[in-house]
C-alpha cells in the first residue's frame, strides 16, 4: 500500500470516528453502548425494544451523520470539478448561483405556499430552483457560443445576484413568521435529515462520483490548458457544458436537503490536492473522503458551541472558509526563493 493509500485508510479512520462522535453527541449527550444498541436494533442486527434514547439515535442522529457525510463528500468532488473545469481556484458550487436558485425555490415554499406536497415540498421545491439558476446559466453561455470559464463565471455571478435579490424579496414580502425557517435554511442545517431523503443526497453523491471518476483523463487533460486538452482529443466546450451540468444536479440535490452550506466546495480541493496531487483518479476519492470529515466535524461543532440550542452548520463552514481563504492569500502573497 503507498503513501496516497495509507492517507485514505487514515481518513476513513478519522470519518469513522466523526460519524460515532456525531451519534453519540449532541444537546444531550448518549453513551457510546446505547448509541451502538440503538444502530443494531434500528437495522434488525439484533432483536429487542426499541427504547425512546434508542430511536433518537437511530432516526435523528444516525441519518444527520451519514447526511452530513455523504453532503460534505459531494460538495468536495464538485468543488474538484468545478476548479478544474474554469480554472478558478476559488470556484465553487455557490460562485455559479446554484445554491442561490436553490434557496430562492426553498424560500418560496416558506414564505408563500406552504408545504401543499407534505415532507417533500421544500426538496423538491429547492431541487427545482437549482435546476432553474443552472438552465439559465448554461443558457447565457451557450448564447454567447463560448465556453470559456471566464464568461461560464460571469454569468453565474450574475445568476446568483438575481436569485439572491428574488430570495431577498421573498423574505420581506412573506409571511415574518416564517423568518426564522428562511434564516436558519439558508445559512445551512441537517435538521432535515431523514432516512426518507437518504436515497437522494446518495444518488446526487453517486452522480458526480461516477462522472468526474469517468472523466478523470479528460480532467487532467484541462489542467494542460484548453488548446493542449483540445489535441489530446479532448471535446473541451461539450465536457465543460456536462461537467457543470452535472455538478448543477448534484448541488441542487444537496442544497434541496441542507440548505446553502459555503465555502466546504472551496475548501476540500485545496486540502485534497496537497494529499493526493492534482491527478484526478487520486483527487476525487481524497476530496470525497475530506470533504465528508470536514462537514461531518462541522456539524458536531454547530450542535455543541451553543448547546442546547443548534448553531447553523453554514455559520462554521463559513468561518473556517474565511480563515482558509486568509492562510491561502498569505501562502500565495509569500515571494518564491
Amino acid at each position: 500500500m503507498g503513501r496516497l493509500g495509507l492517507t485514505l485508510l487514515l481518513g476513513a479512520a478519522v470519518l469513522a470516528a466523526l460519524l460515532l462522535t456525531s451519534t453519540v453527541y449532541g444537546t444531550t449527550s448518549i453513551p457510546a453502548s446505547d448509541a451502538l444498541a440503538g444502530v443494531l436494533l434500528g437495522t434488525g442486527m439484533v432483536e429487542g425494544e426499541m427504547s425512546p434514547l434508542h430511536r433518537i439515535v437511530f432516526d435523528l442522529r444516525l441519518p444527520r451523520a451519514l447526511f452530513a457525510a455523504v453532503i460534505g463528500a459531494g460538495l468536495g468532488i464538485v468543488g474538484v470539478v468545478l476548479q478544474t473545469t474554469t480554472r478558478n481556484d476559488l470556484a465553487d458550487p455557490f460562485l455559479f448561483g446554484l445554491s442561490s436558485g436553490a434557496a430562492a425555490g426553498a424560500v418560496f415554499v416558506i414564505t408563500v405556499t406552504g408545504d401543499v406536497l407534505g415532507f417533500w415540498t421544500l426538496p423538491l421545491a429547492a431541487f427545482f430552483g437549482g435546476l432553474v439558476a443552472s438552465g439559465i446559466v448554461l443558457a447565457l453561455v451557450h448564447g454567447l457560443r463560448t465556453s470559456a470559464p471566464e464568461k461560464l463565471i460571469l454569468a453565474g455571478l450574475a445568476v446568483s445576484f438575481l436569485f439572491s435579490a428574488v430570495t431577498n424579496y421573498l423574505i420581506f414580502a412573506g409571511d415574518s413568521r416564517a423568518a426564522h425557517s428562511v434564516i436558519f435554511w439558508m445559512l445551512g442545517g441537517l435538521g432535515l435529515a431523514r432516512w426518507e431523503t437518504f436515497p437522494l443526497v446518495c444518488a446526487g453523491l453517486a452522480l458526480i462520483l461516477a462522472y468526474a471518476m469517468y472523466r478523470s483523463r479528460w480532467l487532467d487533460a484541462l489542467l494542460t490548458g484548453d488548446l493542449t486538452a483540445a489535441t489530446l482529443g479532448v471535446p473541451v466546450q461539450g465536457l465543460r457544458f456536462r461537467m457543470f451540468f452535472v455538478a448543477a444536479l448534484a448541488t441542487a440535490v444537496f442544497v434541496s436537503v441542507a440548505g446553502v452550506i459555503g465555502f466546504v466546495g472551496l475548501m476540500v480541493p485545496h486540502i485534497a490536492r496537497g494529499i493526493a496531487g492534482p491527478l484526478h483518479s487520486q483527487l476525487v476519492p481524497t476530496a470525497a473522503i475530506v470533504g465528508a470529515a470536514l462537514l461531518t466535524g462541522s456539524d458536531i461543532l454547530s450542535r455543541l458551541l451553543l448547546a442546547p440550542q443548534e448553531l447553523p452548520v453554514g455559520i462554521v463552514t463559513t468561518s473556517l472558509g474565511s480563515v482558509f481563504v486568509f492562510l491561502l492569500l498569505i501562502r500565495t502573497a509569500r515571494p518564491r526563493r
